[in-house]
């Protein structure tokens, strides 16, 4: 956590409301990230007026774990690119060059929107306003992906059941028709991202189509393409 205002390591939350009628200048608090201050607008915690925020916006996925997720990303890319010149190298061969105006491109994306083919490169649309933004979008959906497969394996979800996994690809257990907690042992080496995303893509998959089954938005609307996987 931030130990004061001159702390540029820390990290800090601030939830704040609209002003009752507005700023002097009609000013809304905006989610973002500055320093290592994450800024979230309270209104967003309710459910009906970040619908109507994601309509408007045109996004077809918004929640406050996801504003959460891609504001950190924002803070780890100060953390872990910004002052590292060969990491800086690498985000730059695959996410572009961040030097590019800011402020232009958020001005240019939310006027001209994302161009046609955005999915064949990044994550999801707002992803293609900046190089920052891609990066905090893709930060999130790693978060995303990575959480849920954690919850399914805790859980002991048998997961690998499903015919487009292959047997004994994954842990499971004949629970019974019961769920029961997964062992707790720590992985031996760092799983590789594809047999992560195999994982993701199967269940994602399938819990889509279960919300379908039930007349609900898709669980994960996103397609994830080889490009967007690389990043």
């Amino acid at each position: 956590p931030k130990q004061d205002v001159g702390d540029e390591i820390g990290l800090a939350f601030d939830f704040l409301a609209d002003p009752i009628g507005g700023g002097p200048g009609g000013e809304r608090i905006l989610t973002g990230h500055d320093n290592g201050r994450i800024t979230l607008n309270v209104a967003e915690a309710d459910s009906a007026e970040r619908e109507r925020r994601r309509v408007e916006m045109g996004e077809n996925y918004r929640t406050l774990l996801g504003h959460f997720r891609h504001e950190l990303g924002h803070y780890y890319w100060d953390r872990l690119i910004r002052d590292d010149p060969q990491k800086l190298a690498g985000f730059r061969a695959l996410f572009g060059d961040e030097r590019a105006d800011y402020e232009q491109a958020l001005k240019t994306y939310y006027a001209d929107g994302a161009p046609r083919d955005w999915q064949q490169h990044h994550i999801s649309a707002y992803a293609t306003s900046h190089p920052w933004e891609d990066w905090a979008e893709t930060w999130a959906h790693h978060m995303h992906i990575t959480d849920t497969l954690e919850m399914v394996h805790a859980l002991n979800f048998p997961l690998g059941r499903l015919e487009t996994v292959e047997a004994n690809e994954l842990p499971r257990a004949d629970t019974g028709g019961k769920l029961q907690p997964a062992p707790s042992e720590p992985a031996s080496r760092p799983e590789p991202f594809e047999r992560i995303l195999d994982r993701w893509l199967v269940l994602s998959e399938a819990s889509n189509s279960i919300n379908r089954c039930m007349g609900l938005p898709d669980l994960y609307p996103f397609v994830i393409s080889d490009v967007a996987a690389q990043k």
